[in-house]
């Protein structure tokens, strides 16, 4: 067995193998983070949410799943056709590869590269492209205008999320995502980087296109922004591509600030994967939590609060960390 996995044959059989392990958790998750949304925001409102497909609802993402693959795929006449089926995916498929290099335990990633938030980075930032093509591509003003406006948010966002990075591997010394973990073994960075984790989360927000940021679908003016066209599974590629990227932020946020795999204070550190999908849970928590409970946000306000606010404060913050490290001595080797 070891001469074949020391082929190139097995070689791919076993990075193959670690993809399913690794993508087939995954897309359950973000089945059932629906409906985890559905109840969490039935419970706060006092409504019973998902309750008839299956006991407590469980069932709910199936049925969902069903009813969009029998819907039929209308593409609008005026329509690039390639580029407007080519969207979503590019969308579905970043979310996907973008888990290569999250490390869920030690020791535990597909790619363990030395510049994995590098990767990250890139990744999250080509997600850009599927909503611009998805905008043009479908020859609506609604639609375009959609992802003018997600794309803006998008890297306005991606700054200050980078400069929250940066503080971050002053820190580590290291653009590896598993030593940055290492790290936080005695003390999570959320303590001396609080700040940091405020502005990350916020950020991962308006990254996602979450609530309160949820700015491309405007009901009144641009009704559902840069996928108002799609219908049947090309929709639904969406759909999923949000959810797997807020599944993804969690777990970035997690890496970077929670300590990913430790336990509080040491304890269980035999339950590493388990701690990293408990704080996942967390983190997913808190973003349904925001959108029960706060309004939506004027553009004009989003984008105040991206440049004015956080770009301003990220970068004042990141001069102070540096400077501190220097005088106490605590700049990695």
């Amino acid at each position: 067995m070891e001469g074949f996995l020391a082929t190139p044959v097995g070689q791919l059989a076993l990075t193959v193998a670690q993809a399913m392990a690794l993508l087939v958790p995954l897309l359950i998750g973000v089945a059932y983070l629906t409906w985890a949304e559905r109840k969490v925001l039935a419970a706060m409102q006092m409504r019973k949410g998902p309750n008839v497909v299956g006991p407590f609802g469980l069932l709910q993402p199936f049925a969902d799943a069903l009813k969009m693959l029998m819907k039929e795929t209308i593409i609008p006449a005026g329509a690039s056709r390639v580029l407007f089926i080519l969207a979503p995916m590019i969308t579905f498929m970043l979310a996907m590869l973008a888990w290569a290099v999250i490390p869920v335990n030690d020791g535990w990633a597909i790619a363990d590269i030395n510049v994995g938030i590098l990767y990250l980075f890139a990744i999250s930032s080509l997600g850009v492209y599927g909503i611009i093509i998805a905008g043009w591509a479908s020859n609506s003003k609604y639609a375009f205008l959609g992802a003018l406006r997600s794309a803006a948010q998008m890297v306005s966002y991606e700054v200050s999320m980078g400069f929250v990075i940066v503080t971050v591997l002053m820190c580590v010394g290291s653009l590896n995502l598993s030593e940055i973990v290492r790290a936080q073994e005695n003390l999570w960075f959320i303590v001396p980087l609080f700040p940091m984790f405020v502005i990350m989360f916020i950020s991962a927000l308006a990254e996602t296109n979450r609530a309160p940021f949820d700015l491309p679908e405007g009901e009144s003016e641009l009704v559902a922004g840069f996928f108002v066209e799609y219908s049947s599974m090309s929709f639904a590629l969406f759909f999923l591509g949000e959810y797997a990227n807020m599944i993804l932020m969690s777990a970035l946020i997690t890496i970077l600030f929670l300590g990913g795999w430790y336990g509080p204070f040491g304890l269980f550190p035999a339950l590493g994967p388990l701690w990293f999908a408990f704080k996942i849970c967390l983190c997913l928590f808190v973003f349904i939590w925001v959108r029960a409970t706060f309004p939506r946000y004027r553009y004009d306000q989003l984008m105040r609060l991206g440049w004015k606010v956080f770009l301003p404060f990220s970068l004042v913050w990141l001069v102070i960390t540096a400077a501190a490290l220097k005088l106490f001595g605590w700049l990695p080797a």
